[in-house]
């Protein structure tokens, strides 16, 4: 059972805070993956304001209610962690209506030397937050915490944020727990009937908030933040979907663009065939690099004993789960959960041996380890219950686009990226935005950071959730990018460890110092 509450640990920092930001790794909906009602247009997302605007107050005090990765309040606040609510319009387009709070931490600047500013973080999903995920892992940013304060929030629409949640527990169960990699019709029938009545509890549960949730709102807040934290500019570490985040804030306030690093970017320009296509590409590369690590160490590797048999032992066990899934307690790992359970671990090289773990435990009949990744991965707490995460995520990512893709775009996607990867391959995303109750806009895909500060951007080549392909694109596209290539897996460059990519990234946002073109660093 230690073994297994590390793991619940190892995934929540290493997946849940970065989870890729599109999720495709699980197929047809599974990752952070009939209509609902009408809850009215999603006009203020294109509509929210372009300069900038006036601030609110942000009144400090003790983190209360701030989570451990296994969901658990601490007994005591932290005193170097501080929090607050900072109030925002819900519609920015009627600025004088209805507000929101969204929820901010902040840890001050512990010094050596004089403080740069405040550096805000957001570290990835669309879905997870930001106060939770910085008072966990505060530690990993321990130098830049030296001159900066370290300061995150929940993104409107995430957990304190008016977090966006979707129906009860039967029906989020339900839906994660789906298998994702339909044989038959009457498999696909059954996706879209979980994944049409997962829509529709969004629409009567969260049909408030859902037009607004979207990333240009969300940007527009941000720079509220900025001018209530007192800063004349906004330096910046997005990490994921926080690199969309990112090129949006600084397409529509440049000149507020002070240090900006975007780690693990993703291209918000791709269609939903492309992300599919690519990601899908991703996760597979990323799966086929843990088998040949898993096999280097002759009779280490408990899946089997070279690549081949490997591969064909976790592929039985999936079409095993397909039939007969494995009774965990009350409970049924599924290969929907199981496939989730693999793709969070290939997040990191770290977790690793703690997939081969969990996959080979699970091909001799004990699912539990690969459950509780599963889990952690879709926000499941011990009690049953859900975060916002895995409701927060298409929120935000069908908002985020207007693209509704038609039963034939949908098949056609699923069967290119089943050739690339019978385990990673599906509809992806384009299935729940074609469900979505609220038409989205393409806004927070057009970026162009011209007039700004240099934007450092970090893509490695080894990325499963955002590959390494959009990190030149990006970089193109914002006008003002700078690229480093980090030549290493996992996702994420800067928490992988690496001194170089750390050196660069340090030496950026405390020093000031924009790298070379065309720095590289090699993972060890």
């Amino acid at each position: 059972m230690a073994r297994i509450l590390r793991a619940a640990v190892t995934i929540a920092v290493l997946s849940t805070a970065l989870a890729a930001c599109s999720g495709e790794g699980g197929g047809n909906g599974a990752a952070p993956a009939g209509s609902g009602p009408a809850v009215g247009p999603a006009s203020s997302s294109p509509s929210a304001p372009a300069t900038p605007v006036p601030a609110g107050a942000i009144t400090w005090g003790p983190c209360t209610d701030v989570k451990r990765p296994g969901e658990q309040i601490p007994a005591k606040p932290d005193p170097a962690q501080e929090c607050g609510n900072l109030r925002v319009p819900l519609d920015y387009a009627a600025p004088a209506g209805e507000a929101i709070d969204i929820a901010v931490i902040r840890i001050k600047a512990q010094g050596p030397g004089a403080r740069i500013g405040s550096l805000v973080f957001n570290f990835g999903g669309p879905g997870a937050s930001g106060v939770d995920t910085l008072a966990q892992a505060a530690k990993a940013f321990t130098d830049l915490n030296k001159r900066y304060d370290l300061v995150s929030f929940d993104p409107r629409g995430v957990d304190r944020s008016s977090g966006v949640r979707c129906g009860d527990r039967a029906v989020m169960d339900e839906y994660t727990s789906m298998d994702t990699l339909p044989a038959t019709a009457a498999e696909r029938a059954e996706i879209q009937r979980v994944t049409g009545r997962f829509t529709a509890a969004c629409g009567r549960t969260s049909g408030r908030v859902l037009p607004h949730v979207g990333t240009v709102n969300a940007a527009a807040d941000m720079d509220r933040l900025r001018a209530a934290l007192g800063e004349r500019e906004l330096h910046y570490f997005g990490i994921s979907y926080g690199t969309q985040l990112g090129a949006v804030y600084a397409t529509r306030f440049p000149r507020n663009v002070g240090r900006f690093v975007l780690d693990a970017p993703l291209d918000p320009r791709v269609s939903m065939a492309e992300r599919s296509r690519v990601q899908t590409q991703g996760f597979q590369h990323a799966y086929e690099s843990f088998l040949r690590d898993c096999v280097k160490r002759p009779g280490e590797c408990e899946i089997g004993a070279d690549v081949t048999v490997a591969g064909k032992n976790v592929t039985a066990l999936m079409d095993e789960l397909n039939d007969r899934p494995l009774k965990v307690g009350d409970r049924q790992l599924t290969q929907g959960l199981a496939g989730v359970g693999i793709a969070a671990a290939l997040y990191s090289e770290m977790t690793w041996p703690l997939l081969d773990q969990a996959l080979g435990e699970a091909i001799k009949g004990d699912g539990r380890i690969l459950l509780v990744m599963a889990d952690s991965y879709n926000g499941r707490l011990p009690d049953g219950k859900y975060t916002t995460l895995m409701s927060s995520f298409p929120a935000i990512s069908c908002v985020d686009t207007a693209e509704r893709p038609s039963p034939d775009q949908l098949a056609a996607i699923e069967a290119e990226t089943m050739k690339i990867s019978p385990l990673f391959g599906g509809a992806g995303m384009g299935l729940i935005c074609s469900m979505w109750p609220v038409p989205g806009s393409d806004a927070a895909r057009r970026v162009d950071a011209s007039g700004s500060a240099p934007i450092l951007v970090i893509g490695g080549t080894g990325d499963p959730a955002t590959p390494y392909e959009w990190a030149p694109k990006l970089t193109a596209e914002l006008r003002t990018g700078v690229l480093v290539t980090y030549k290493g897996e996992g996702h994420g460059a800067y928490l992988s460890g690496d001194s170089c990519v750390k050196k660069v990234t340090e030496d950026y946002l405390i020093g000031g110092k924009v790298p070379a073109k065309g720095v590289t660093c090699v993972g060890s």
